[in-house]
């Protein structure tokens, strides 16, 4: 009988397993709560069925290091442990099934909107470009700001630890706070923190070091990178395996590549491709996969791939190929939450195929996410998935969901706590 490439378990640099090689990767659930920053019943909801789903790992949407550093209202904020019981249950319920549940963390920088940080921080002065002004120009951050901000990640690691997390991923793409140091474009500074490209990756790494101080040496770290920025003079796959050297040299265990930020969105993709596809078109199923073996090249670091992969054909051959070892589903697993046990006991030849697409291009980005959000929101209220779900009317709900968080939040304290790293 066939055993599938993808019901191999990974063996970590931490000296954890993971059961198999299918993991559910990070979409932003926008499911905490917006007054506080804490964990709510309906992200608890989600996750005991996605822990359910037969992936042996789930990373969750981005968990906010620093509360001026919020992508969205509805973002989880943990600077501390005063939400140690909410957490501890989102991590039980999560890994009840078996499943490994690893805490996303993430700083927004000048990708915080306007409405929620008025002036947010950047390594350097540099603004976000379209998008009407929602983004109001940061400013750089000092150094001893920027030392913070690596204690913030290193804090909220070993909050994750506490609540029974089984590993933390750094944020480190899509135009991020880390993302924002690695760029050229957004990272201008000529002090220890900018300037060449050794220089732009100190950030991301004095983040790994501290958070492995915090947590010990028995407690995966994963960082997810861009292969690239995909602008003109921004970070290029070649900073892109340097950086991938170096964090093989600081005991990084996984490595998710993806590509793109807001200005250059690659990681959104443009919709979903037929499971029935001639092989030419199957390499167009994973965005990043010559980038991923690219970087293959250069590290024994164990890779993870996210973007477009939808037959089991596929992820099969990237994975005895030997170009990753992981392979992330993200939007399938919004209307197909069960879909990684189909596929690993081959009841499922690919995800099922949805349209996400409208007359009107300019609003078809807001309409996926909006669409594939709706689909996590009503596994929160205890529905089932609805591929036939209205796109406007997501849209329609996305949008009043916005303006109604936007209106209730307010500033997420960030006093110390009681759990605080050990750097």
């Amino acid at each position: 009988m066939h055993r599938s490439p993808l019901a191999e378990t990974l063996h970590l640099p931490a000296g954890v397993s993971l059961p198999n090689r299918i993991a559910k990767a990070a979409m932003s659930e926008v499911l905490g709560d917006p007054e506080t920053g804490a964990p709510t019943d309906e992200l608890l909801r989600v996750y005991e069925r996605w822990g359910g789903s037969g992936a042996g790992l789930l990373i969750t949407g981005h968990v906010i290091v620093d509360p001026a550093g919020r992508g969205e209202a509805g973002n989880v904020v943990v600077t501390d442990d005063r939400h140690l019981a909410a957490l501890t249950r989102w991590a039980a319920a999560a890994q009840a099934g078996g499943a490994h549940l690893w805490m996303q963390l993430n700083h927004a920088g000048r990708q915080s909107p306007r409405r929620l940080t008025p002036q947010p921080v950047s390594p350097s002065a540099v603004a976000v470009r379209g998008f009407a002004g929602a983004f109001a120009r940061p400013r750089a951050l000092t150094a001893d700001e920027i030392e913070g901000i690596v204690g913030r990640f290193a804090t909220t690691a070993a909050v994750a630890q506490a609540a029974g997390f089984r590993g933390v991923q750094v944020h480190g793409a899509h135009g991020y706070l880390v993302s924002q140091f690695l760029s050229p474009r957004t990272n201008q500074r000529d002090d220890g923190w900018g300037g060449d490209a050794e220089r732009r990756a100190r950030f991301l790494l004095a983040i790994v070091r501290a958070i492995r101080v915090a947590v010990g040496p028995r407690f995966p770290i994963g960082v997810k990178l861009n292969s690239a920025d995909f602008q003109r003079g921004g970070f290029t796959i070649e900073e892109s395996m340097a950086v991938a050297r170096a964090l093989d040299a600081a005991g990084v265990d996984l490595l998710e590549i993806s590509g793109g930020n807001y200005e250059s969105p690659a990681m959104a993709g443009s919709g979903e491709l037929p499971a029935h596809q001639r092989d030419t078109s199957r390499e167009r199923e994973a965005y990043f996969l010559d980038y991923a073996r690219q970087i293959r090249a250069v590290t024994k670091l164990p890779l993870m791939l996210t973007g477009g992969m939808r037959s089991r054909a596929t992820m099969e051959r990237v994975v005895a190929e030997g170009a990753v070892d992981v392979v992330g589903l993200a939007r399938p697993m919004t209307h197909a939450p069960e879909l990684p046990r189909a596929l690993l006991d081959g009841t499922a030849p690919a995800a099922p195929v949805v349209r996400v697409r409208s007359a009107i291009r300019r609003i078809d980005d807001a309409l996926q996410v909006f669409w594939f959000q709706e689909q996590i929101h009503r596994m929160g209220r205890g529905l089932e998935p609805d591929e036939r779900l209205s796109r406007y009317g997501a849209l329609w709900r996305g949008l009043r969901a916005l303006v109604f968080a936007s209106a209730k939040s307010r500033p997420v304290s960030s006093a110390p706590g009681t759990v605080e790293a050990a750097a």
